[in-house]
C-alpha cells in the first residue's frame, strides 16, 4: 500500500491533493461528507457564475474544454469541469463519499519530544517514522470506522458548511424580527424555484458584500422583476 495520505474534502483542493499524491506514488484516501465532488460548487444560486476569468481558474494540466466559450462560466459549467478533471485522472475511486470525518488524533511521540526536534518528523521526513494519525469517520448509516493514516491533508476550504452568524445583544436579534432570517448557505441549499419564491415580493436586506451576497442580490432582483 505504501504511504497512506488521508485527504478531508473532495472540492477543488481535495481533488488536486489526491491527484498529486498519486503522482508521487502515495495511496490517497479522500473523505467526502457529501455524495459528490465539487465543494462549494455543489450548492449555489441559479445565477452564480465564476467571478474569476476562465484562464485564471483552471488546472495547469487540464484546460477548459473548447465548448466553454464564455469568460465567466456558469456554476453548472464549473461543476462539469471538475467532474471531467476527476474522471480524466481516475480520482473518484479514491474517494469515500457520504463519509464524514468526526475526529483526527495524532498517535506518536509526546509534545515535549516533538518540540525538541530540529527537523520535521524528527529526521526531515514529512511523514515521520514514529507516529500515525488515527482518523475516525462516520457514514450515512452512523457506522464509525477508525483507521491509521501516515499523513493528513485538510481540504475543507474557508466555509466548511458552518455558517458564520453574527452575535446580537439579547432582545435585539432575529427572535424579535418579524421577517425571516437565514444564512446564505441555507439559501443556496434550496432548489432554485423555492429560493426565488422565498424572496419574490419581499423587501430583502443582505448583510455582506462578498460573492454570495452579490449572487443573492441578483437573485432577489430577478425574482422581483428589477
Amino acid at each position: 500500500m505504501g504511504i497512506k495520505v488521508g485527504i478531508v474534502g473532495a472540492g477543488i483542493s481535495g481533488l488536486l491533493a489526491c491527484k498529486y499524491a498519486l503522482s508521487k506514488g502515495y495511496s490517497p484516501i479522500v473523505f467526502e461528507s457529501k455524495n459528490t465532488i465539487g465543494g462549494v460548487w455543489t450548492k449555489t444560486v441559479e445565477t452564480t457564475k465564476l467571478q474569476t476569468p476562465k484562464p485564471l481558474y483552471q488546472f495547469s494540466d487540464f484546460p477548459w474544454p473548447s465548448s466553454v466559450e464564455t469568460a465567466f462560466p456558469t456554476q453548472n459549467q464549473v461543476f462539469d469541469y471538475l467532474q471531467s478533471y476527476a474522471n480524466h485522472f481516475d480520482l473518484t475511486k479514491h474517494i469515500r463519499f457520504n463519509t464524514k470525518v468526526v475526529s483526527i488524533k495524532y498517535e506518536g511521540p509526546s509534545y515535549e519530544e516533538i518540540q525538541s526536534w530540529d527537523l520535521w518528523g524528527g529526521n526531515g521526513d514529512p511523514f515521520g517514522k514514529k507516529g500515525k494519525w488515527s482518523i475516525t469517520t462516520q457514514n450515512l448509516f452512523n457506522q464509525s470506522i477508525q483507521m491509521e493514516i501516515d499523513f493528513v491533508i485538510l481540504c475543507l476550504g474557508r466555509f466548511s458548511d458552518v455558517p458564520n452568524m453574527p452575535e446580537y445583544p439579547k432582545g435585539k436579534g432575529p427572535e424579535v424580527f418579524e421577517g425571516k432570517v437565514m444564512h446564505s448557505m441555507d439559501y443556496s441549499a434550496m432548489d432554485y424555484e423555492s429560493a426565488r419564491n422565498l424572496v419574490k415580493g419581499k423587501h430583502v436586506t443582505i448583510v455582506g458584500f462578498q460573492k454570495s451576497a452579490l449572487d443573492i442580490a441578483m437573485e432577489s432582483s430577478i425574482a422581483n422583476g428589477n
